[in-house]
């Protein structure tokens, strides 16, 4: 096995899968390091994400834990065995880890959406538009940091505009589109982008308007990531403190509720498209 010093979050998640997959069971992570050949402490690194573990290891794990879903076996054994080194590595050392874990969770998704109430969102934003955002940071930062940043948030965009690419669904709220985080031009730019992005088949977006009655949900926004079983779907969240990734079974649950309730208030695609093209002359 191999060790990690600084695992990805998806590899942090596989070990929690399989640590779950053993609680579920009421096994003792010692019984199950002997099922495996390894020690008590090398299966909590497993379990912590900071070892590497191959597929004959999980098969047998999930085989002792008496676990019959085999699509999740298959999507665990997938993790394990998973070697993609993405063009976010580039970037390791040079950005904050939550970057490329952010750019590697939509990597592997199934299908993303997304609901936007502070900013447009990061994979339709403009050039402009990011560098403007990051440049509001405080403390400020250098051109050496910022422009990192902004080129990371532009070759993330890679996931909705590539061949094969994944289906994706943003909801927007009228306050996001009216803003101005640089200056007129730049906001016209990222509105006629919007409208670029939502005329491909696999994007959706759609706008919750100021005067929709019973929309309370301002703090609402979120990144869903659908994994390869809904078992392994993962909510991405901005916090002044850096990226949350949430995975939790009863988490999920109510993020899917607020999906639900968010996307019940918005405005159908074609009537969205409207909405952003009379702001746009408006502009």
């Amino acid at each position: 096995m191999t060790a990690r010093n600084l695992p990805t979050a998806r590899q942090v998640r596989l070990g929690a899968e399989l640590r779950k997959l053993r609680e579920a069971a009421g096994i003792a992570a010692r019984e199950v390091a002997e099922v495996l050949g390894t020690s008590s402490a090398q299966m909590s690194q497993i379990e912590a994400g900071n070892s590497a573990v191959g597929e004959e290891r999980v098969r047998r794990l999930a085989a002792h834990c008496a676990c019959a879903d085999a699509e999740l076996i298959e999507a665990l054994v997938a993790m394990a065995t998973d070697r993609t080194q993405g063009w976010w590595e580039e970037y390791r050392g040079v950005l904050p880890p939550g970057f490329l874990d952010l750019a590697e969770l939509e990597h592997h998704a199934r299908f993303l959406r997304d609901i936007s109430t502070a900013h447009v969102p990061g994979l339709l934003q403009t050039k402009d538009y990011a560098r403007a955002v990051f440049a509001y940071w405080v403390p400020e930062l250098p051109i050496s940091e910022l422009e990192p940043r902004v080129e990371h948030r532009m070759r993330r965009r890679t996931v909705i505009t590539r061949d094969g690419a994944v289906d994706y669904e943003a909801v927007i709220h009228e306050s996001v589109l009216r803003t101005r985080v640089a200056d007129r031009g730049a906001a016209l730019a990222q509105l006629n982008e919007l409208l670029r992005q939502s005329e491909r088949r696999n994007i959706t977006i759609r706008v919750i308007p100021f005067d929709t009655d019973g929309f309370a949900g301002a703090s609402a926004a979120l990144l869903y990531a659908g994994g390869a079983v809904p078992a392994l779907d993962t909510v991405q969240r901005d916090t002044p403190y850096g990226t949350a990734f949430i995975d939790a079974a009863a988490q999920l649950m109510a993020m899917r509720t607020v999906l639900r309730k968010v996307e019940s208030a918005a405005l159908d695609p074609a009537l969205s498209r409207d909405f952003m093209y009379h702001m746009a002359k408006e502009l």
